[in-house]
């Protein structure tokens, strides 16, 4: 009776294993929108770019090097890649984030800075 109960229990394991769905790939797409906040003045702007270009906002440099998105039939979600400087009066620019930013989870990968904030709102066409 245990052997058969183990046999039984392994073929659930297996059958869900092979019915959990395989991860699309993202879509890559030539946009983003931003939204950057200055914490001490509140104010925001929003904006978009494109995949290569750098954007000054006040005294930081925002590139865009990647946006993707999943798929129509996928949980929506968008990432983007940044690099983002900060140039201070009379100071070397400092590089105060590289990485995946992602929409859905701002907190995840969140730009650390006393001042300002940079966030992805989606990917564009």
């Amino acid at each position: 009776m245990a052997g058969l109960l183990g046999a039984a229990a392994l073929l659930v394991c297996v059958a869900a294993v092979q019915a959990a769905p395989v991860p699309s790939q993202m879509i890559e797409r030539p946009t983003a929108k931003l939204r950057w906040l200055d914490k001490v003045t509140a104010r925001t702007s929003t904006f978009t770019m494109k995949v290569g270009e750098t954007k000054a906002v006040s005294s930081l440099r925002i590139t865009l090097r990647a946006c993707r998105e999943n798929p129509p039939i996928e949980t929506p979600e968008s990432a983007a890649f940044l690099e983002v400087t900060e140039i201070k009066p009379g100071e070397q620019a400092e590089q105060v984030f590289s990485g995946w930013m992602f929409a859905s989870s701002p907190a995840l990968s969140a730009m650390e800075n006393p001042i300002y904030d940079v966030w992805v709102l989606g990917c564009e066409q």
